[in-house]
Parts: C-alpha cells; structure tokens; sequence
C-alpha cells in the first residue's frame, strides 16, 4: 500500500492538483475532501494530474464524476491528464474517457 499524496498549485484559471499514491476505498474520501473544498469558489479550470497514480478502484473514479458533476454545472471545465495505462484502462471500460476531457500533459490541459 502506497499513502496517497497531492499538491495543489493555483494557476492563472484555477488550479493543478497532482495526485501521487494510489486511490483507493480507504483513500478516496480524502481526495473528495480537497477536491470539494477547492471547488467551493468556482473555478474556471481544475486540472487532475494523475501521472503518480499507479492504481485507482471505482471509489476514485466516483470522485472524480462528482468532481466533474459539479465542474458541468457552472459550465466549467475539468481535465484529468497523464493518466497511467493501468488508470486510463479503467475510464475506457467504464467509456469515461469519452465523459472527461483527458490529455496526455498538464501542459496540453492548460490549453483545450
């Protein structure tokens, strides 16, 4: 087991969270805390790097729906990006990938 860890940097839009670690059942509330606190005041873009997440299970993958409920809501944007092929495997089957807009950068979600 691997302690799940993020670091969230303000950017000109809104902000960059990184996710290191894994997310799963006992780990995603906490990730649901701080990505709901963060949108608490509207913020036009929330980026979710997830390059150092190596695993994720469904109560990870709800977070980031509910994440993405909210952001659609106010006709904002999310973006997941740097997804690892094991993470980016779990929104193909679940056909995701066609929900969220998912690039392959934190550099390339600054910009779509």
């Amino acid at each position: 087991m691997f302690d799940m860890t993020f670091t969230t940097t303000t950017t000109a839009d809104g902000f960059l969270v990184q996710v290191q670690g894994e997310i799963d059942y006992s780990r995603s509330s906490e990730l649901r805390v701080h990505l709901l606190g963060l949108l608490k005041n509207p913020v036009e873009r929330l980026v979710i790097d997830l390059a150092g997440v190596k695993y994720m299970d469904s109560s990870g993958v709800a977070v980031l729906v509910e994440a993405l409920q909210m952001q659609r809501k106010r006709n904002q944007r999310i973006i997941l990006c740097a997804l690892e092929p094991k993470v980016k495997g779990i929104f193909e089957i679940a056909r995701l990938h066609t929900v969220f807009t998912i690039t392959a950068t934190a550099a390339e979600a600054a910009v779509v």
